[in-house]
């Protein structure tokens, strides 16, 4: 059930609100088609379409409050509509190749200008990655009470602002472009180092942020950002298999058997970045020089041969156009692999830690940087740290294991 709940859920979602336009209604209805299914999947099997069989139970929930609430005069088309679908055989939602699909449309949906900018990028997790409400919160490393507002605010504003539920065309579809960009990588991101749980790797969320990105770039195949983008998870797709070990632990990028890396990805990544190359005519967008970070990984052909100088400068690059306490740590991080620990844990020391407090990759990258310094006892303590922050069962694994090794270094 979980698996399908995630495979599921913003298909469902989406095509509902295609549908009634009501955000708190869909994701209601959609939660009770869930519910059904659990109470009869156990006993019935899971139906050889599971999407189409949530879609089809939603809309008739969906029927059923909108008579309930006695709005029939209000809705009459919404009820027709509704009663139509609920009456016929529900389209196959395991086949959404179609431009733009309904995760689109909900995505640009969720983008809308009307809506608070924070807001947004939580509102699209929420409704398109089906993160719950604590999950974003650790994503934007803010407090889960200020996400629940965000969440209402937006979709207050999505209700009161009438906003059209459609893939815009022409300038409006460049201008509502960057944070549709962000939502996605938000979403890819999620997947690609879960924040909770005990998998580090979300694979559907991963596929869901590339397989949108694929859409986005049929509809803007000359936008460089687009191309770059997608070039940038398909590059740190790549590396996916050879993050974790066959009982599922952390493998960092240093001791990564680079034999397992996908090299169809890698290809694919590296075409797109040429391509997004020939069509910018500026310096690159932020996503673009994200992908050519990944490129010198995924050309390196090891740890040793990888060019860190140049990483350095696309990170400076970087932190000028797009600054972010978590960009200013990478680059940092960077730094020391290119000059040395000591001036990985200078560059370190330099951020503002209050930006950071609550991330638990600045101790790690701090213990990290001591440990290589043979600093033990000290790197020790920056472990318990990162361990105290970290969420994922998988790091959390690993963050000890590095703490043990110390803890025994440093006597």
């Amino acid at each position: 059930m979980a698996e399908v709940f995630r495979q599921e859920h913003a298909r469902v979602v989406a095509s509902i609100l295609r549908t009634i336009r009501d955000i708190d209604t869909a994701q209601e209805v959609v939660q009770e088609a869930f519910e059904q299914a659990l109470s009869h999947w156990p006993a019935s099997g899971i139906p050889d379409r599971p999407g189409a069989w949530l879609v089809t139970t939603a809309r008739r929930r969906a029927l059923d409050h909108l008579r309930r609430r006695r709005r029939a005069g209000a809705r009459a088309t919404e009820l027709a509509h509704l009663a139509q679908d609920a009456t016929h055989e529900p389209p196959d939602v395991a086949e959404p190749d179609d431009i733009p699909d309904d995760r689109l449309r909900l995505i640009f949906t969720c983008c809308h200008p009307a809506l608070p900018a924070e807001s947004r990028v939580a509102l699209t997790l929420r409704l398109v990655g089906g993160l719950s409400t604590v999950e974003i919160a650790r994503a934007f490393l803010v407090p889960e009470p200020t996400i629940a507002q965000r969440l209402v605010r937006a979709k207050r504003a999505i209700r009161d602002g009438g906003v059209p539920y459609e893939v815009p065309e022409g300038l409006e579809l460049a201008l509502r472009l960057s944070p549709v960009l962000a939502v996605l990588y938000l979403i890819f991101n999620e997947g690609y180092a879960a924040h909770s749980g005990r998998d580090l790797l979300r694979d559907d969320l991963c596929e869901e942020a590339i397989r949108l990105g694929r859409v986005l770039a049929e509809l803007m195949p000359d936008e460089p950002e687009v191309l770059g983008l997608l070039a940038l998870m398909e590059l740190q797709a790549s590396r996916a298999a050879a993050r974790t070990d066959a009982d599922g632990n952390l493998v960092l990028l240093e001791d990564q058997d680079r034999r397992r890396w996908d090299r169809a990805r890698i290809g694919r990544g590296l075409a797109l970045l040429e391509r997004a190359g020939a069509r910018g005519n500026a310096g690159a967008g932020p996503y673009r020089l994200q992908a050519a970070i990944a490129a010198c990984h995924a050309r390196a052909a090891s740890w040793e041969a990888t060019e860190w100088e140049r990483i350095v400068d696309h990170y400076r690059a970087l932190a000028a156009l797009a600054p972010s306490p978590v960009i200013e740590l990478n680059l940092a991080v960077a730094v020391g692999l290119a000059d040395g620990p000591a001036a990985g844990l200078a560059a370190l020391d330099a951020l503002d830690a209050a930006a950071l407090r609550d991330y638990h990759l600045l101790p790690a990258a701090r213990a990290d940087f001591l440990r290589r310094l043979g600093r033990f006892t000290e790197a020790a303590v920056e472990y318990r740290r990162a361990l105290r922050l970290a969420d994922n069962a998988r790091e959390q694994a690993f963050l000890a294991g590095r703490l043990t090794a110390c803890e025994a270094a440093g006597g």
